[in-house]
């Protein structure tokens, strides 16, 4: 039995909650960070040093960094077509996978932290604009990827648009204007139809 340490509510711990769910595999979650606390305890601490969730133990061996924990679970499953057998498609997925972590998240994270997480008299215009326009140029590239695509590796959902439909629910439930970016609009109305994706990654921001 799969063992996930983590809120719910964290879109990292989603992300590897939805893959479960993606791939038919039973698991148990507990409840750690935010509110929860204990992810600096020093027993969490020995399992993951960063003190970040989520946080996968599979027989005794423990996993962390989300893009990774879903990866593995591709990997060493069965995969239900989430991963291709082809290593130059593996390798696009990852590509696209390692880019939400550095290129959407960049603005994402300090946007999302500024206008849930901060009192409005304590916010950072200037910064939050940035980040704005750091997750829109962003949002506009893979807007631009998904012209002639139905998922983000092609017709096929796969591991690569786990991370980015999380994110891209996140930019959405955002209190923003949002540019009309139809392509992207269409792949995210996809995402919303499955059941993984309605389960454990459309809830309120906290």
């Amino acid at each position: 039995m799969l063992n996930i340490l983590g809120r719910r509510n964290s879109s990292n711990v989603q992300k590897v909650l939805w893959a479960c769910d993606e791939l038919h595999l039973p698991y148990e979650r507990e409840d750690i960070g935010g509110a929860f606390g204990h992810n600096h305890s020093a027993k969490y601490l020995a399992m993951n040093p960063n003190g970040t969730i989520p946080t996968l133990i599979d027989n005794g061996r423990t996993l962390w960094e989300s893009n990774a924990i879903v990866r593995y679970l591709c990997e060493s499953r069965e995969s239900h077509g989430l991963l291709s057998k082809d290593v130059w498609s593996i390798a696009l997925a990852q590509q696209w996978m390692d880019w939400q972590q550095t290129k959407i998240m960049l603005g994402l994270g300090p946007l999302f932290l500024g206008l849930v997480r901060t009192a409005p008299e304590q916010r950072d215009a200037d910064a939050l604009e940035n980040a704005e326009r750091e997750v829109e140029a962003g949002m506009r590239l893979l807007d631009n990827h998904l012209a002639d695509r139905t998922f983000v590796m092609g017709e096929k959902f796969s591991i690569a648009d786990i991370p980015l439909g999380c994110a891209c629910y996140r930019w959405y439930a955002l209190d923003i204007k949002y540019p009309d970016l139809a392509n992207l609009r269409a792949w995210y109305d996809r995402l919303k139809i499955r059941p993984g994706f309605i389960d454990h990654v459309m809830m309120p921001l906290t």
